[in-house]
């Protein structure tokens, strides 16, 4: 029998909420996959100060947007390398200028979620306050020309219900994968001030698999017609569904847990309605990766400037 959890029983306020009793009887937090802990390291003092954070796949990707906000925000070191402060791990990789952190979240919801449990213990000991948790990325999109940026309303399942499911103690648990949805006309705003490049809102399905859950033709295995991808796919279109990624649904079930405002901006590099494999040069390819960052970024800029006028 399915059960639903996503309704916090603590008021968070402003603050990062874990619901784990548990970890109030540890001495030490050790955030392994961090090579981060409350016992080697003074948390508050390194990450007190965050207000916002961007994840994405690749730690190349991560550390391109730190270089990228370092410049727009003019903090940028020319001696700096920006260190990644997961370097004692292979895991994953952070960054961070000022209020901005950056970190990698690696393929797929297991591995995303494992990274969002451990970040977001970080940022509930490191005492932030207002933070803002948005993920930026590439995707599929389903009826959109190739560069669209999509930015979720709903997460969404391979069978278009917005909901995340999690087998726990042999039970499955079924949690919302709402996102703030101010956020995301706020992003949507952004766009339209930058005028660089198609944004739309829309639902995000987010799947188990690159190639069958995406109903992709070109696996090593497949068991379907095109006229079968073509029909679900029309489906999903017909569902609200504007793009298909691997990671939207557990990020979004976990920052609404945890009371974190959050959105998710991805790209799109082709449409999967037209063909599966990417054909497109990798100049362009690279092109249309750029343009999260450079919403988000924009974003961020917007916010930070705000508050410095008193607005």
């Amino acid at each position: 029998m399915d059960s639903k959890d996503d309704k916090p029983n603590v008021s968070c306020s402003s603050r990062v909420c874990v619901h784990n009793p548990h970890l109030d009887t540890l001495k030490d937090d050790i955030l392994y996959h961090f090579s981060l802990g409350t016992g080697t390291h003074n948390l508050p003092a390194m990450f007190g100060d965050v207000k916002f954070v961007c994840v994405g796949g690749s730690p190349w990707r991560m550390k391109s947007f730190t270089e990228y906000i370092a410049a727009e925000l003019s903090m940028e070191d020319p001696k700096s390398e920006y260190p990644n402060i997961c370097a004692g791990t292979d895991r994953y990789a952070m960054y961070k200028i000022g209020p901005v952190l950056s970190v990698s979240h690696g393929m797929g919801i297991p591995s995303i979620a494992i990274m969002l449990h451990e970040l977001i213990k970080l940022l509930h000991h490191a005492r932030c306050t207002d933070v803002t948790i948005i993920r930026i990325g590439t995707s599929g999109g389903i009826g959109l020309d190739p560069g669209t940026v999509v930015v979720t309303k709903q997460s969404v399942d391979a069978t278009f219900l917005p909901k995340f499911e999690q087998v726990i103690l042999g039970r499955t648990v079924v949690r919302n994968t709402d996102l703030d949805q101010s956020l995301a006309e706020e992003l949507l705003q952004c766009s339209k001030e930058l005028d660089q490049f198609e944004t739309v809102i829309g639902n995000t399905m987010c799947t188990l698999d690159f190639y069958e859950g995406q109903a992709r033709l070109d696996g090593a295995f497949c068991s379907y017609t095109e006229k079968d991808k073509q029909d679900y796919l029309s489906k999903a279109k017909d569902a609200g569904v504007c793009n298909i990624e691997m990671e939207s649904s557990a990020f979004a079930a976990m920052c609404k847990l945890s009371g974190l405002r959050a959105a998710v901006v991805c790209v799109t590099l082709l449409d999967r309605l037209k063909g599966d494999q990417l054909s497109s040069s990798h100049e362009l390819l690279h092109s249309y990766g750029q343009r999260p960052q450079i919403l988000v970024g924009y974003y961020i800029q917007k916010q930070l400037k705000a508050k410095a006028a008193g607005k």
